[in-house]
Order: C-alpha cells, then structure tokens, then sequence
C-alpha cells in the first residue's frame, strides 16, 4: 500500500507573503513618488521665485516689498492668482501713477512673467485661482441658457455696466469699464475677485454655469449687428429717454414759438 506524503503549510505563511508584497509595493512607490513630487515642488518654488523678483522690481513700491501693503495700495495676501492674472493681464496693474480707476491697456509682460507674479502672490495666502478654459467658455450653450445669462446680467450687472455691458459712471471719479472687448477669462475673474469697485460673486452667489451664460449672453450681445437704425449707443432707455425729449419737446417748443411770433405780428 502506498502513502501519499502531504506537506503541511506554515500558518504565517499567508501573512508573510503578504507582508512581504506590501514592502515591494511601498519600495517602489517611495523610489518614484518623491522624486515627481520633489521635481513638481522644484518648479513651483523656481516660479515663486521668478514671480517675487518680479513683484519687488514693478508692484513693491506701492504693495510693499512682501505684499503687505502701504498707504498707497491695499495688501495682496489673499487676493489669489485670480486677481493678480486680471489685473495685469489687463493693463491695470502696475500702475503708472495713482488714479482714482486704473484704466485697462495693453500689458507689458509676457503670459509668464504674469503666471509667476501670480504664483508667489497665491503662496501669501490662499485666494481664487486662475480660471482653466471650463470655467469660462460657452461653447454648447442652448438659446434659453443665453437667454438666462442676459437676466443674470440685467438683474446683477446692468445697473453699472450697462444693458449691452458698455459701461458707465459711478460716483468719485469711478466707472464701469465697457465689457466690449473683454475676455472671457478675465470677466470670469473679476466676478470672482470684485476689483476696484466691482462686488465679489463668489460661486455660492453665482454658480461657474451662471458665469458661463452671462459671458455667452455679452458675447451674442456684440457679435449682433445693429439693424433697427440708430443703436444710441447701446445705453438703453436712459439715452432713448433724452433724444425722445431733445426732440420730442424741442419739436413742441420751436412750434410754440413760431405761434407766438405768428400771433404777435398778425396783432
């Protein structure tokens, strides 16, 4: 008769070979991780860097040497990448002199120089970010999103910035700067930011769809041409208003004239 010998298994066996995966698996995780994290951290500081170099040569003479602020300009800890981006990606900043508004013009630095000057202001203190392309394009949106957007816009944004986003005066010297030639990107950041006198949308008040429809809406806006006659503007009832009085009631006055005189001679 013939016995079959069976080798019985060591009960750690199942716990040491998995103990044993979990060190292979751990070693290599540790011999990739921090090297991508150590190369990632690397750039980040290298553009913090650039950025502050940058800063102390153009902003700090109004914002101080670390952002904190002067008597001339407000503190940026906070503020985010998404303000430093508009706010140079405009012209505005830096400013040539102090002004009660800065206008908007053409920018002296480069896409870089201003992801840089954001980077090291964003490492003061956590603020909004810079905006990616989701964000803020309408590309797909339907007729009734439109539609929406321009109620957004009448309810939220027209008291200042006019019905068709042309702008407007506000008191102190301010104004509402035309939205005509605005980007996207950047209306996305100002409603998100508040610059100069601008409230803050923050995306408990205004959903990043709602932005969405608003840009969609200015944009389909602009793009129309004017084919009722005379567009005045594009201010609304206000200027509609005044040309129906200036020669409405001119009208009535140059007859009640011309009466008068009528009357008098025939006397």
């Amino acid at each position: 008769m013939r016995f079959l010998s069976t080798r019985r298994r060591n009960p750690a066996a199942k716990p040491l070979l998995l103990l044993l995966a979990l060190v292979l698996v751990g070693s290599a995780y540790a011999l990739i991780s921090p090297s991508a994290s150590s190369s990632a951290d690397s750039n980040v500081s290298s553009q913090v860097a650039a950025g502050k170099a940058i800063f102390e040569t153009n902003c700090s003479s109004c914002h101080g040497m670390n952002g904190e602020g002067t008597s001339q300009a407000p503190s940026l800890a906070g503020v985010g990448a998404a303000s430093v981006d508009f706010q140079m990606g405009s012209g505005r900043m830096p400013m040539a002199r102090p002004e009660a508004q800065a206008p908007a013009k053409a920018t002296d630095f480069t896409s870089e120089e201003i992801s840089q000057v954001a980077a090291y202001v964003a490492s003061l203190a956590p603020g909004p970010e810079i905006p990616s392309s989701d964000q803020y394009s309408t590309a797909g949106l339907t007729a009734e999103q439109l539609a929406r957007g321009g109620e957004l816009f009448r309810t939220n944004c027209s008291a200042c910035h006019n019905i068709e986003g042309r702008g407007g005066a506000l008191p102190n010297g301010s104004y509402a700067p035309s939205l005509m030639k605005t980007s996207g990107k950047h209306i996305y950041e100002a409603m998100r930011t508040g610059p100069q006198q601008m409230p803050v949308f923050a995306k408990g008040t205004m959903t990043d769809q709602d932005v969405k429809e608003i840009i969609g809406y200015l944009n389909t806006t602009h793009a129309q041409p004017s084919d009722g006659g005379f567009a005045l503007g594009g201010l609304g009832p206000v200027s509609e208003g005044l040309w129906a009085w200036v020669i409405g009631i001119g009208a009535c006055v140059l007859v009640a004239i011309w009466l008068a005189r009528k009357g008098a001679r025939s006397r």
